[in-house]
């Protein structure tokens, strides 16, 4: 067991690990955050910031020697960088879990291979395995193996002469071809696991996307309590197939009222944010929890929360901020149309300039009434100035 005033090492530098140092530093504990970028949101709050990249073997030596344990908050931190801190301290959670999260085809097939539900797909190394994939894949999403997020390195593709011309596109970088599901709507779990194997899992919420990005999500889910209940023990499952200790996200397309898994994220995830607003315990704290080996919490949701995403395109007049237009002027949006909302609580992410697509902030409003709380968060998103397409 870790306890304070031990320092605690974070890979990544933007707002999930923003959100670990804050929940880190109440519990009495200090955070040291490596990020290449110097105006990253995590280290501006951090302890000490190593401005070096993941790879950079002087800088990785140091947070071995003065952390007592390290963790990350985003899934695309080398394997091998994992790997080599784990020969020091420990590290949660493992480069084999996130190995498994941050490529695709090595996702894709750890659920085949565990029988956890999953849409059609094929892997797709050449154009070859392009001509020869099933034609009842498509209409299919062509998806880069690595590095893609947010809606980037995806292509929508018809047949196979389209899904060819895509993987040109992503310069025959593997990629796995998915059929395009019958989309209900889609939701998506947090949890945690410790050493022990303990899960604690915070209610299933329900997430709306917005040009392939998060826009809101509404906790707990307009669901079933079968369908909720259904997606957490899918998560946990997942959790305990991958030997995983830390906050694990996991999302899932709803299709026909069944569950599909889409995707994990071996962090905390952006529909978890809410946790910090509406529960006992918020799912950074459950982070830090599990990587020094404390007990972990039993998360309730006291109040119906919903989240909404606050992207880079608010800050400029037209709303759009696209590049190599004239979008206006670059200003602040009036932060106090949402300080007027009752129950809404505004996080900024400090970055330090907002661009298109670029997740800047976010708020929640919270309350007793579930359906008052979405209304007021649909209409505080509108205030604000936020477009439906």
């Amino acid at each position: 067991m870790i306890l304070p005033p031990a320092t605690l090492g974070m890979l990544g530098g933007g707002q999930l690990g923003r959100f670990f140092v804050s929940a880190a530093h109440e519990m009495g504990y200090k955070v040291w955050v490596l990020d290449p970028d110097p105006h990253s949101p995590a280290g501006l709050i951090a302890d000490r910031h190593l401005v070096a990249a993941y790879d950079d073997y002087v800088a990785l030596d140091t947070l071995g020697s003065e952390c007592a344990a390290v963790t990350t908050e985003f899934e695309n931190v080398p394997a091998d960088t994992l790997d080599y801190l784990t020969k020091f301290i420990p590290v949660h959670p493992a480069a084999s879990a996130v190995a498994v999260c941050q490529n695709r085809i090595a996702e894709k097939t750890f659920l085949a291979d565990n029988d956890l539900p999953h849409g059609p797909f094929a892997v797709i190394r050449s154009e070859d395995d392009v001509r020869n994939a099933n034609a009842g894949l498509f209409p299919a999403i062509l998806k880069v193996a690595r590095f893609g997020y947010d809606g980037k390195g995806q292509a929508r593709v018809a047949d196979r002469d389209e899904a060819v011309a895509a993987f040109q596109h992503f310069k025959g970088e593997p990629c796995v071809l998915e059929k395009m599901l019958t989309l209900d709507y889609e939701v998506s779990v947090v949890l945690a696991r410790d050493e022990a194997g303990n899960v604690r899992s915070f209610p299933t919420g329900e997430n709306r996307h917005r040009n392939g990005i998060l826009d809101v999500t509404i906790a707990p889910a307009r669901a079933s309590a079968c369908l909720r209940d259904n997606a957490q023990e899918i998560a946990e499952r997942i959790a305990e197939r991958l030997g995983y200790v830390g906050t694990l996200g996991v999302e899932f397309f709803v299709c026909r009222g069944e569950l599909f898994v889409n995707e994990m994220a071996p962090r905390p995830h952006n529909s978890g944010h809410h946790t910090i607003d509406a529960c006992d315990v918020s799912q950074y704290e459950q982070q830090v929890r599990a990587l020094c080996g404390l007990p972990l919490a039993m998360p309730r949701q006291h109040s119906a929360a919903v989240m909404v995403n606050l992207l880079g395109e608010l800050w400029y007049e037209d709303g759009e901020g696209e590049a190599g237009k004239n979008h206006g002027a670059y200003r602040e949006p009036d932060w106090s149309v949402l300080h007027a909302v009752p129950g809404l609580r505004l996080h900024l992410y400090g970055k330090h300039h907002a661009r298109p697509g670029r997740k800047m902030g976010h708020f929640v409003v919270t309350g007793d009434d579930a359906v008052a709380v979405f209304e007021r968060a649909l209409a505080a998103r509108a205030a604000i100035g936020i477009r439906d397409e």
